[in-house]
């Protein structure tokens, strides 16, 4: 027994679709998009339609599916009407820390090979002073002087004083971010 193709037989439960979407949602426009995302999912999905089960049947579970997942996501959305929220909003642009990287890529290779070997062991992967030292065959007082010596040039070049944190980011880019906080409050 061959069965319609359930395509051709879906515009005939559009009416009662939109009624169903008009019960649910009490607003003739969320009713018709509604019944818009139901159309939509079920042509999507409508290999997964068994010929010969109730065709309407699927379709008013689909809608049902639909209204009560974005009822849940609603739940979870804030409401922002005069953009009040979102114009307080801001984010770190991500290009600063790869700048900021290059930046101490450079001045690091700038660094003598003693100084850079001293800043990696003890900085970089965390070997005690002692540990660094071993591994170089040297004295522990000849790194901390390198590693010093290393630290102090890598400030001068990165144009950096004790004051300064070192952060991933710019001046002017922490200023906006902050005067954007403020304004919003």
């Amino acid at each position: 027994m061959s069965h319609p193709d359930p395509r051709e037989e879906l515009v005939e439960h559009l009416p009662a679709m939109r009624a169903f979407a008009l019960s649910l949602s009490r607003n003739p426009a969320a009713a018709d998009d509604l019944v818009q995302d139901t159309v939509v999912k079920a042509w999507s999905n409508i290999d997964s339609f068994q010929p010969g089960t109730n065709l309407r049947a699927w379709l008013f579970t689909i809608l049902r599916n639909t209204f009560y997942s974005a009822r849940r996501k609603s739940k979870r959305e804030v409401a922002d009407p005069e953009g009040t929220y979102s114009a307080g909003l801001a984010e770190k642009p991500a290009h600063d820390g790869h700048l900021q990287m290059n930046d101490f890529k450079r001045a690091f290779a700038q660094l003598p090979a003693e100084q850079r070997e001293a800043l990696i062991l003890v900085g970089a992967e965390g070997f005690s002073y002692e540990e660094a030292a071993e591994t170089c065959g040297c004295a522990v007082g000849t790194i901390k002087s390198r590693a010093n010596r290393g630290r102090a040039r890598l400030a001068k070049l990165l144009k950096l004083d004790e004051t300064d944190k070192l952060e991933l980011t710019d001046t002017a880019t922490i200023a906006v971010l902050t005067s954007n906080r403020t304004q919003a409050m």
